[in-house]
């Protein structure tokens, strides 16, 4: 019994560090099974392996203000035009409001004239994830933070070049920090 308990252990430890060819799980997928993901991190400039945060409603309540729980953690929206940095033009990165995770530079934002803060892609595409968003009898595209799942917004094919999209993103569901030039 004790031969196979450590067979078992060997084929997990050399699973988590192989990098599997196509059709099989690669190391990050590995990871990601086990609550940890790839993100990037402007701080260090680089890839780093993230543990997945996930938390109880009653956690995420007392973490969030009312406005940004409905909208990270019920998909909710706020009006347009209303939002802290829907306008915002100073120099930064916009971090998750649920898990602080960098999601878009300023660089990146641009007036879409819709109300919300735009983008036309993240700091890094695996700091984002997308899926599919039924509600309001039509499918969407709902842009999620790939650590905390926290609802962002939508993303659609109007946006501006080199990538042609706009990530309309709520302001609550964001968290800017200014940066030095």
């Amino acid at each position: 019994m004790k031969h196979i308990q450590v067979v078992t252990v060997a084929l997990l430890v050399v699973g988590l560090f192989w990098s599997a060819p196509d059709g099989q799980a690669s190391r990050e997928e590995l990871m990601a099974d086990r609550g940890q993901i790839k993100v990037y991190s402007l701080a260090t400039g680089e890839y780093i392996l993230s543990e997945k945060v996930v938390k109880t409603e009653q956690e995420w309540r007392q973490l969030l203000t009312p406005k940004q729980y409905h909208i990270l953690r019920e998909q909710g929206t706020e009006r347009a035009f209303t939002g802290g940095t829907w306008d915002n033009k100073e120099y930064g990165i916009y971090r998750c409001a649920g898990c602080g995770l960098d999601l878009y530079h300023s660089s990146t934002k641009y007036k879409s004239g819709t109300g919300w803060p735009s983008f036309y892609q993240p700091v890094a595409e695996e700091n984002v994830s997308i899926r599919e968003d039924r509600s309001f009898f039509t499918v969407r595209n709902e842009l999620v933070c790939s650590r905390c799942g926290g609802h962002l917004g939508h993303v659609f094919a109007d946006g501006p070049q080199p990538t042609g999209k706009r990530h309309c993103i709520n302001a609550a569901s964001l968290v800017f920090v200014k940066l030095d030039r």
